[in-house]
């Protein structure tokens, strides 16, 4: 099959692929076997997917699920070609997002697909504006693990309108995170390390911290980088490269991107503005 995968990030149980397949109409198909739990958004074109779990017409929009070792094939009976941003994921990874969400259920993605829909829009979005933005590990490591959530709460029967409430045991648990972010405000500190320091998996870590905070772990220290750096960019005549390094980015033009996307303007223009208020 005319497939390429380009790996854009990993860690440990997961993997971020982004996926092109140029098959057509006359193309044959084979049939292939799932490796991992695998959950994939069509980004670009139409073809009809058969599994274990039944068969559905993919569309962009569409998410394709897979079982571990289930057998499946894609056809393109009506188009040619695809793209698929594909999220892989071992037992343990899903099977600790699966056992973290109230009412939790058997280890199984029981459809073939989901259709476009509202509740898991945000984070499919923001997956693909990562796969465009040529983004890294990092801020993967969080979208892998809230496209596992959002996808398991659809699949659920009951799928309830709202999340148990922390506990105050939780909220302590995030307490001490925040100030570790806040004591630490150079260091880059990973969810798995964060997780690991409260004694919860990764999942469960990034739900409780949005649930209290009301935005993920990367996003509050994300935000937290930007404002230092909008702060001393105000404030003082730094080299814009200074602010960035300083202010925790890995390189300039990961802050320009980051620093236009949240404010509208590039660092040097907001100094300008600055300048001239």
């Amino acid at each position: 099959m005319p497939l390429s995968a380009r790996l854009l990030a990993a860690g440990s149980g997961w993997r971020v692929s982004d996926v092109i397949c140029t098959s057509g109409p006359r193309d044959p198909c084979y049939v292939e076997e799932h490796t991992a739990y695998s959950i994939a958004l069509v980004t670009d074109g139409t073809f009809q997917y058969r599994s274990t779990q039944g068969s559905a017409l993919m569309t962009p929009g569409s998410v394709l699920l897979g079982n571990v070792g289930a057998c499946f094939e894609c056809a393109h009976q009506h188009s040619r070609g695809d793209r698929c941003l594909a999220f892989h994921f071992s037992p343990e990874v899903l099977e600790s997002v699966v056992s973290a969400l109230p009412g939790a259920r058997q280890l199984t993605l029981a459809a073939p697909r989901l259709p476009p829909l509202p509740s898991v829009l945000a984070v499919l979005a923001a997956a693909q504006a990562a796969r465009d933005d040529c983004s890294g590990p990092e801020e993967f490591g969080e979208l892998v693990l809230r496209v596992a959530g959002a996808v398991c709460v659809a699949l659920r029967d009951d799928n309830p309108a709202s999340q148990r409430a922390p506990t105050p045991r939780d909220e302590r648990r995030i307490a001490m995170a925040l100030r570790r972010i806040e004591t630490q405000r150079g260091a880059r500190l990973s969810l798995d390390e964060l997780a690991a320091e409260a004694a919860v998996s990764s999942f469960h870590f990034l739900r409780i911290f949005e649930q209290v905070v009301g935005v993920t772990p990367g996003q509050y220290m994300l935000r937290t980088r930007l404002h230092r750096a909008a702060v001393r960019l105000r404030s003082s005549n730094d080299a814009i490269a200074a602010v960035a390094l300083d202010s925790g980015f890995a390189d300039l033009s990961t802050f320009n991107r980051q620093f236009r996307r949240a404010t509208g303007l590039t660092p040097r223009a907001y100094r300008t503005q600055r300048a001239r208020s």
